[in-house]
């Protein structure tokens, strides 16, 4: 078994192992994968996806890319597949991200990791991270049934109207998340919540990219401030299956927590979800945010795995 730069193949080559992850998703996660995998393969003959690739006898049979966001790498996906010709899953993984986070740390100009591996069991692609001194955080994939789902509650905050997400709340939206995220704990996660520009990038990927299911506008909201019509909080939905939805994004301002704006915003989308035929609706939330966690499961919401994030400053 070979581990070798994934610039050296074609999409021809990373298809079969593809095919295999779309299904996996598919099983663990309610997922369609396929859109995700088709960029992966465009990028792939473009030959612009950094990474590597674990092969024998000249077959691919596991992968791990990343991406270089101005002084960040991000690694963005981590599968291995059965191996005819032997060889633990576990150890393939380790050996293909050592080669990844080697090679990023290594990177001129490069002073910060992200990693979030939805697809993986909490702990169990630990070691390499840790071994590098990457912090680790856990992190809740969640997800409600739709059928007879009934988040009504009343909100105590009747200055406030909820209205659908459209193209001119782009740039409050990230406005909205900055302030959302200052010195909280998924700002450490994701360091793109910091920043008004960083907040818009992240905004293009969810709602212009198909990395986290294809977005949904018709199921998104807003909380607007009916005096200052300014917005105090936000909730973006993506597809991630034809009958599921994801919540990319569900945030509120700190000044108009505590009034159920978020249960509000959350009974929106499932209303909307369920109305057009949604079997369910996923999210995923940092375990550590212990607030958000209790309201998803008082929700009606469940945990269906447990991963990790992880993060490494240089």
């Amino acid at each position: 078994m070979e581990i070798l730069d994934l610039r050296h193949f074609t999409s021809a080559d990373l298809r079969p192992l593809l095919d295999d992850e779309i299904k996996v998703w598919a099983d663990l996660l309610c997922w369609d994968y396929s859109g995700s995998a088709e960029m992966i393969l465009r990028y792939m003959d473009a030959k612009f996806l950094p990474g590597y690739a674990a092969v024998s006898r000249g077959k691919v049979f596991g992968y791990a890319f990343f991406v270089y966001e101005s002084s960040k790498g991000v690694i963005g996906d981590l599968f291995v597949t059965h191996n005819e010709n032997g060889g633990g899953r576990g150890e393939i993984e380790r050996r293909l991200l050592v080669h990844v986070i080697e090679t990023l740390q290594q990177s001129p100009g490069i002073h910060r990791i992200e990693a979030q591996l939805l697809a993986h069991e909490a702990g169990s692609a630990a070691q390499p991270f840790v071994t590098q001194g990457f912090s680790r955080h856990a992190r809740l994939f969640m997800s409600l049934p739709l059928a007879g789902a009934r988040l009504e509650r009343p909100m105590s905050a009747s200055e406030v109207e909820i209205r659908r997400w459209t193209e001119p709340d782009y740039q409050p939206t990230a406005a909205v998340i900055t302030a959302a995220y200052r010195n909280h704990v998924d700002s450490e996660i994701n360091d793109q919540y910091r920043t008004l520009s960083g907040s818009l990038r992240f905004l293009n990927n969810i709602v212009r990219f198909p990395g986290c299911g294809t977005f949904d506008a018709e199921s998104s909201f807003v909380a607007v401030n009916r005096r200052s019509h300014t917005l105090a909080g936000v909730i973006l939905c993506s597809r991630v299956r034809q009958d599921t939805g994801h919540v990319t994004q569900v945030c509120v301002l700190p000044e108009f927590r505590g009034v159920g704006l978020g249960t509000a915003l959350l009974a929106s989308t499932v209303r909307n979800l369920a109305e057009r035929g949604f079997y369910a609706l996923s999210l995923t939330v940092t375990e550590a945010n212990s607030s958000a966690v209790e309201l998803y499961r008082q929700l009606g919401f469940e945990t269906k795995r447990a991963f990790d994030a992880f993060v490494w400053e240089g």
